[in-house]
């Protein structure tokens, strides 16, 4: 059975330039979720992996969207119908990566809102910080499969950057290649890069077990790292801002695409 998911064995890297540089990479995999196709996804994880029911990997609603178990595709569909980007409803697509183990942590999880010739009408981030909040910024595409958005920082993630930062998204719709590039701006320069590239290959049992054998523990490790780094940062006396209030709006819209400000490379 042909599924219409991916799975992405990927490196992530992160560089920080201002106000010292920092950098790091690691290696991850991700899943490519077609949202309107979960049932079979899950007959088709048989032991190994479940939708919304206890498996060693799985997904799960309520790691997603509101967290309070409203599924991922309802949820994300009515923002993006919502938003009014000219999308044809065709497909809806999420690149996550999976709980292991009965645990998981998404920094940054993307919705795709594919037009049935296959351009993007939209994209939703959704960001995730250790505080155990969420925010979600839509951003209109063109129709084309490669979107370049810019945006202005409305959300606390890291206690080592402030608030007064800019965004610039570049990035393709996943096909054989994985491409997500993200420059974080501020007023004296680009701050920092971050991202992640990655190769397709099947979702199957088979190379689910592969790339579990090479990654026994990433979601605790993702985790575990965003820790380690913040320690470096700190013996290197990166400033620590304190936690703002979260924004009143769970989700932050613009209507343009924009190109980058500067951004190294290209979605490929």
């Amino acid at each position: 059975m042909t599924l219409r998911h991916a799975l992405y064995a990927s490196e992530v890297m992160h560089k920080r330039f201002i106000p010292r540089e920092h950098g790091f990479t690691y290696r991850v995999f991700s899943m490519l979720i077609d949202l309107d196709d979960l049932p079979r996804l899950d007959r088709a994880g048989g032991w190994l992996f479940g939708v919304n029911r206890r498996a060693p990997l799985s997904f799960k609603d309520r790691d997603h969207g509101p967290g309070d178990g409203t599924p991922a595709g309802e949820w994300a569909r009515a923002l993006l119908i919502e938003a009014d980007l000219g999308w044809d409803g065709t497909g809806l697509k999420l690149l996550c990566f999976p709980r292991m183990w009965g645990y998981v942590f998404n920094p940054l999880a993307i919705y795709y809102a594919l037009n049935a010739d296959g351009g993007l009408a939209g994209v939703l981030y959704q960001v995730s910080n250790t505080f155990g909040e969420r925010h979600s910024y839509i951003l209109a595409g063109d129709g084309s499969p490669v979107a370049r958005h810019s945006i202005d920082k409305g959300f606390h993630v890291s206690p080592f950057m402030d608030m007064d930062q800019r965004y610039d998204f570049t990035l393709k719709v996943p096909g054989e290649r994985l491409s997500v590039i993200i420059n974080e701006f501020c007023a004296q320069g680009r701050t920092l890069i971050a991202t992640q590239h990655g190769t397709r290959t099947a979702f199957t049992k088979a190379n689910l077990l592969k790339l579990v054998a090479r990654h026994p523990v990433m979601t605790l490790k993702v985790v575990a790292g965003i820790h380690y780094e913040a320690l470096h940062l700190w013996r290197k006396g990166i400033q620590f801002y304190k936690k703002p209030t979260p924004p009143q709006d769970a989700v932050t819209q613009a209507s343009m695409t924009a190109p980058g400000q500067g951004q190294k490379g290209e979605a490929a």
